[in-house]
């Protein structure tokens, strides 16, 4: 087969045949290779772990649409309580706090499933477990208060977007605690198979996504 006249990085092809270069993709040395054709296999944990962020792309471009429904929203009080009448800064900074630690703490436990700690794994993410359950009893403390004193989502449109923003994430974070003790479950059971890896593995991308959420929850919507 000809090698056609061609310029690459500076030399023509005469020069790169001259310097071991074959239409193969290969060098004459054989020790080098400039593209691979063939096919691999992709392991199960890799490809489940792939479809598990197109959903979480999905699940992005929902609550982007959430938030835009905010921005749109968030001057229409219908003569109700403002933003500045309902929301805590402070508050929910102790929110903030408290969901960076419990991803720190599923951190840990990936740090524990890489060593094969079974003991630490678990314990980390019992401790994950039990931040978010605070985190969500402040969330469900600030909502009971403000349903107590008549503010709730049907009085205007901002605090209908705002229970929705707001509860949707929360929603999220009890999805995420039931992973969480289903994934203990299967731990002592089932031990370190591929499908519990690729679970964990999953569960740590969906629970710091979550976080990243918040961000934007306590950046856009309570500052």
């Amino acid at each position: 087969m000809a090698l056609a006249k061609t310029k690459i990085a500076g030399l023509d092809s005469d020069a790169l045949w001259d310097r071991g270069y074959h239409p193969d993709g290969t060098l004459s040395s054989g020790t080098t290779t400039l593209w691979d054709d063939s096919h691999h296999e992709h392991d199960t944990i890799s490809t489940r772990t792939f479809g598990f962020w197109l959903y979480m792309l999905s699940d992005a471009m929902i609550l982007a649409a959430m938030f835009t429904a905010f921005a749109v929203l968030s001057h229409n009080y219908a003569g109700g309580p403002t933003a500045a009448d309902i929301m805590h800064p402070r508050f929910a900074f102790q929110e903030t706090l408290l969901i960076f630690s419990s991803v720190l703490a599923v951190g840990l436990s990936m740090s524990a499933l890489k060593h094969g700690n079974r003991a630490g794994l678990i314990g980390g993410i019992a401790v994950a477990f039990a931040i978010g359950v605070v985190f969500l009893g402040m969330e469900f403390r600030e909502f009971s208060g403000l349903i107590t004193h008549g503010i709730t989502p049907e009085r205007s449109a901002f605090l209908s977007a705002y229970f929705a923003m707001v509860m949707a994430h929360s929603l999220h974070l009890i999805f995420g605690l039931l992973w969480m003790g289903v994934m203990v479950v299967q731990i002592l059971r089932q031990g370190f198979t591929d499908k519990v890896i690729y679970r964990l593995l999953n569960l740590k991308i969906f629970w710091q996504f979550q976080a990243v959420i918040w961000v934007c929850v306590f950046t856009f919507i309570y500052l």
